[in-house]
């Protein structure tokens, strides 16, 4: 490592911090949290949606119309200001009438709000999914005898997965990177361990490096991973 630091440091780069064991431990857990935020978020994100996508394609309406608002209102505010009303009103009211015993952290809020957040836009591209599926499909799995519960989840749902797949892969990038608001309630995360650096040393620009760096290398994994998946998904005769 020292020769790494002696090498970017001829080019204006001055990593020295890096050699400090306080520093470099700092950073070491702000990524691991940053890294339990993307599991959670993306775990709760895919559960919110999936949940939300049935509901947008039922036909009863007391299930349509709620979650129809919830998705307009989720998608269409912004995810600072939602993560903001969450921990500063929300969690202040919980507060107030559990005191001591009020139950979530600051990650769990994180994780709750990038969540619903989230799975509002993965709920779009599974109902996109779930309306792409042929209608001759769907009557063929009645045919059988399926209930409807049974062909939305044994026949329409695994194909609507298929057609929605590049677009919940772009969400969870997105996902990813939003994790980076945790740092706005002192969530010790990579982006917040920055900070946390760069107010001592002031290496503003090395540390804004090393978050573009990490912050795309799990973009491109999540993207890897997506499209490995899609190859191993595909279906001859759909989408083809």
């Amino acid at each position: 490592m020292n020769e790494l630091i002696q090498a970017l440091s001829r080019v204006g780069l001055n990593y020295q911090f890096l050699l400090d064991a306080y520093s470099r431990g700092n950073l070491v857990d702000g990524a691991l949290t940053t890294l339990a935020l993307c599991l959670c978020s993306a775990v709760g994100s895919l559960v919110v949606g999936l949940a939300l996508a049935c509901a947008l394609v039922s036909r009863r309406r007391a299930l349509a119309l709620p979650a129809r608002a919830f998705v307009e209102l989720t998608r269409n505010t912004p995810t600072l200001v939602q993560l903001y009303c969450a921990f500063l009103v929300l969690n202040m009211l919980l507060t107030q009438a559990l005191g001591a015993g009020n139950p979530f952290t600051p990650f769990a809020w994180v994780v709750m709000v990038i969540s619903l957040h989230k799975g509002a836009f993965h709920a779009e591209a599974l109902r996109a999914g779930l309306q792409a599926v042929p209608a001759t499909t769907v009557e063929a799995a009645g045919s059988l005898a399926l209930s409807t519960p049974q062909r939305l989840f044994y026949v329409q749902l695994p194909l609507a997965l298929r057609f929605a797949l590049p677009a919940l892969v772009n969400n969870l990038i997105d996902l990813v990177k939003m994790t980076a608001i945790a740092s706005a309630i002192a969530v010790n995360d990579v982006t917040y361990a920055s900070i946390m650096i760069w107010t001592q040393s002031d290496n503003v620009i090395e540390l804004m490096i090393l978050l573009l760096v990490f912050y795309g290398v799990l973009g491109l994994l999540v993207n890897a991973a997506g499209r490995a998946l899609e190859t191993r998904l595909r279906m001859p005769g759909y989408g083809q």
